[in-house]
């Protein structure tokens, strides 16, 4: 059964990227440090974490800050993922092969995004703006939290204290390496 699943890296102090984000520095200032856990020093479970997201995603959403400080620096010009990406935007923008742009909200993205998935799931990225979207929403099924070893100061937070809202989580796992925490809850009430 396919799932709706955010899956993000935090810093321990609550930051998804680091200061000064742009296309030179995708991540922020040490942003890169948040994904340690990905990029380099890789353990087992790191990996069959990351893997297991990606074997069973079947479409991508992101928002467009994201996609414009990515796309060129990180992701090279052209998508990083394998499967249709889908890019939430205020207004139309350009976007390159493997990327469709939704303007009409976080339901539409989600609908065309289940659509092509099939029975596989969809994957909210981020950033912060799209995953509180979507948090607050009542869309998803699972959060999936990558706490990286590392404190940042200041960024770009995953939350913010004026759009807090109560959301009741389940913990269904936990994985434990050096270079993250993983956390996995289902969305709901708590059974």
């Amino acid at each position: 059964m396919k799932k709706v699943i955010l899956s993000i890296t935090m810093s321990l102090d609550g930051f998804i990227a680091g200061p000064n984000v742009s296309k030179e520095t995708p991540l922020g200032v040490n942003g890169l440090s948040l994904h340690h856990w990905i990029f380099g020093g890789k353990q087992k479970a790191d990996g069959d974490t990351l893997s297991d997201l990606v074997d069973n995603c079947g479409a991508v959403i992101t928002g467009s800050k994201t996609y414009k400080t990515a796309i060129d620096g990180a992701w090279e010009g052209e998508s990083p993922f394998n499967v249709p990406a889908f890019i939430l935007s205020s207004k139309p923008i350009d976007a390159v092969k493997g990327f469709d742009v939704v303007t009409d909200g976080i339901e539409s993205a989600l609908s065309k995004a289940k659509k092509v998935a099939g029975d596989k799931n969809v994957w909210i990225m981020g950033g912060a703006n799209v995953a509180q979207q979507y948090f607050y929403s009542n869309l998803l099924d699972e959060f999936h939290l990558h706490i990286a070893p590392v404190i940042l100061g200041s960024g770009t937070p995953l939350f913010k204290s004026d759009s807090a809202q109560n959301v009741n989580l389940k913990k269904e796992s936990t994985i434990e390496t050096p270079a993250a925490t993983h956390l996995f809850f289902s969305v709901g009430d708590p059974k």
